[in-house]
């Protein structure tokens, strides 16, 4: 997943991202993998990668309420949001 701290919502963010996304993330499955920061250049802000074991696995957990309610409010506090889903890798990947 990928975007950009929306203007304004800087510290919103950070309380949501360290209070709920987190640990909503982790209850719903999703290992974290990696959490990317961009300071320089014209690419997203935030790249976070989380991980399942299954690709089956990621579509039911993406089609929980749980999902749904916790990346709704993500949108609150972002803008340019980009997800995909790949199979993972034991090297760094994009």
């Amino acid at each position: 997943m990928s975007w950009d701290i929306a203007p304004q919502h800087e510290q919103e963010y950070f309380e949501f991202v360290i209070r709920e996304f987190i640990p909503e993330i982790e209850k719903i499955g999703f290992e974290m993998g990696e959490a990317w920061v961009t300071v320089f250049g014209k690419y997203p802000q935030i790249l976070v990668a989380v991980i399942l074991p299954t690709i089956a696995e990621i579509h039911s957990a993406l089609s929980t309420n749980q999902w749904t309610e916790l990346h709704n409010k993500l949108m609150e506090f972002v803008i340019n949001y980009n997800q995909k889903i790949v199979s993972a890798k034991s090297s760094f990947q994009f």
